[in-house]
């Protein structure tokens, strides 16, 4: 029988958000938008709706919708993608609170428990200290 060669990979543990480890000059900002996006995905999926529909509802053209939800984010901010989640009949609720004593730093998080519930039968919500 013959042996295998095991082969040894050096792992390098992510910092949770992967714009950070990229090197990305405001990973926090992008994190955010990607997690927002992530949203407006669901939304567009379970509503069943056309880029074209999506687009009206918006009130965008269609090439940003197929921009948008092939991740080319670069034409958006967070406050963008919140207005557009509202035109979709989203609510979007801003909670500001003292971080924990045991964190060095605030974090933003998106929370969109009806969608995650939805899909997995439990709520989730992505993290990401600042």
């Amino acid at each position: 029988m013959v042996k295998k060669r095991e082969v040894k990979i050096s792992v390098t543990a992510g910092s949770g958000n992967v714009f950070a480890d990229l090197g990305f000059p405001e990973p926090e900002e992008e994190l955010t938008k990607a997690q927002l996006t992530v949203h407006i995905w669901h939304v567009i999926k379970s509503r069943r709706l056309t880029q074209v529909r999506a687009a009206e509802l918006m009130g965008i053209d269609q090439p940003k919708v197929s921009a948008l939800l092939n991740g080319r984010l670069m034409n958006f901010s967070s406050e963008r993608l919140m207005r557009l989640l509202t035109a979709l009949g989203q609510d979007v609720d801003i909670t500001v609170r003292a971080k924990p004593r045991n964190q060095p730093h605030g974090r933003i998080r998106v929370h969109v428990p009806a969608l995650s519930a939805a899909r997995s039968g439990r709520t989730q919500t992505a993290t990401q200290s600042l």
